[in-house]
C-alpha cells in the first residue's frame, strides 16, 4: 500500500519503539522524516518548513523539549500526535489528577502542598504510608513511599535542599495496597488495544525498575475506564496505568503520552506502532478522531 502523506517522527534518541514505527510507515508506504528535536529549528516566520507535514509524531525523550515542540507545531497549524495540550496536562501529574477528577475518573486519593512544613501536615493528614511524587518524571524515578515521620520529614528536607522550583511542589498520593502488580493499558483514539500486567516483589513495578509483563485481558470494565481515563486528558495515543484496590476497583495511578511498548510490543503480539501509525494518517488526513 501506497500513501502520499508525509510525515515526520520527532525524536532525539531512536530507541527500540521508534524503529517498530519506522517499520510500520515503511511497511505503509508512507513517506517519513526522523526529525532530531535536538537538531530542529522552529520559526514562526518559516511555517512552512514544518506545514510540508501532514502531520508530526512527537517522540522526544525530553518531556520538556516535547511539549515546546508541539506548542510550536500546534501553533503554526501542524497536526500533531499528541497535542500540546494532551502533553501539558500528562507530562504534570497533578493535573493529570486534576483532568481525571474532573471527569470523575477513579484514583487513589491525591493532595498538593507547597512547602515542606504544609506537606509534613498534610502527609499526616493523609495517613501513612504514603507516596510522595515529583509533579514532573517518569520511570518512577524519584518516587518515595513514606512509612512514618521520620522518613517524611528526611524526604521532605532532601527536596527542599534540591532547590528547585518544582521541588517545593509537593504531590501526595495515598499508598494502594496492589496485588503485587498494576496494568498498563494503551489507548489509541477509541480503542483499548492491548494491556499487561506488570508484576514486580517490589511496591514499585514499572518494567523500567524491573518489573516483569504478563498479558492482561482487556475487560469491558477495564476498556470503559481506560477510555474515560483518555478522554479526560484530551485523547489521542496513550497508556494508562491502573490499580486495582479490593474495594474501588480500578483506579487510574498515571496518564502517559509517549510511552514505550518494547515489551508489551513482543509479549503481546498486538501491533501496537501499525495503531499508532493508522491513528497518525487518520490526523493527517484530517479526519474526525477521539482526540
Amino acid at each position: 500500500m501506497s500513501s502520499s502523506l508525509h510525515v515526520a517522527v520527532l525524536c532525539s534518541r531512536v530507541r527500540v519503539e521508534e524503529k517498530y514505527i519506522f517499520q510500520a510507515l515503511e511497511k505503509r508506504g508512507v513517506a517519513y522524516d526522523h526529525v532530531d528535536d535536538r537538531l530542529a529549528i522552529f520559526d514562526v516566520e518559516k511555517a512552512a518548513d514544518w506545514q510540508k507535514y501532514d502531520a508530526v509524531l512527537e517522540r522526544s525523550i525530553s518531556f520538556t523539549s516535547g511539549l515546546y515542540a508541539l506548542r510550536m507545531l500546534n501553533a503554526m497549524g501542524v497536526p500533531t500526535v499528541n497535542t500540546a495540550e494532551v502533553a501539558a496536562t500528562c507530562g504534570d501529574k497533578l493535573l493529570t489528577s486534576l483532568a481525571l477528577a474532573k471527569a470523575a475518573v477513579p484514583q487513589p486519593r491525591f493532595t498538593t502542598a507547597l512547602s515542606g512544613e504544609s506537606a509534613l501536615q498534610a502527609i499526616e493528614q493523609m495517613g501513612y504510608p504514603v507516596v510522595l511524587k515529583p509533579v514532573i518524571g517518569s520511570w518512577g524515578r524519584m518516587v518515595t513511599k513514606i512509612n512514618d515521620r521520620d522518613a517524611a520529614e528526611a524526604i521532605i528536607e532532601h527536596r527542599e535542599t534540591l532547590g528547585g522550583p518544582l521541588h517545593n511542589v509537593f504531590y501526595i498520593q495515598e499508598y494502594v495496597q496492589k496485588p503485587g502488580r498494576d496494568i498498563r493499558a494503551f489507548v489509541v483514539g477509541d480503542q483499548t488495544i492491548t494491556a499487561i500486567y506488570r508484576k514486580s516483589p517490589h511496591w514499585i513495578t514499572n518494567t523500567a525498575r524491573g518489573g516483569k509483563g504478563e498479558v492482561c485481558p482487556v475487560t469491558p470494565e477495564l476498556h470503559e475506564i481506560c477510555i474515560r481515563a483518555a478522554q479526560a486528558v484530551g485523547g489521542g495515543v496513550l497508556a494508562i496505568d491502573l490499580f486495582e484496590d479490593p474495594e474501588r476497583g480500578f483506579l487510574v495511578n498515571e496518564v502517559n503520552h509517549t510511552m514505550e511498548f518494547h515489551t508489551t510490543y513482543p509479549l503481546t503480539g498486538v501491533d501496537i506502532p501499525g495503531y499508532i501509525v493508522e491513528y497518525l494518517l487518520a490526523v493527517a488526513r484530517g479526519e474526525k478522531v477521539l482526540r
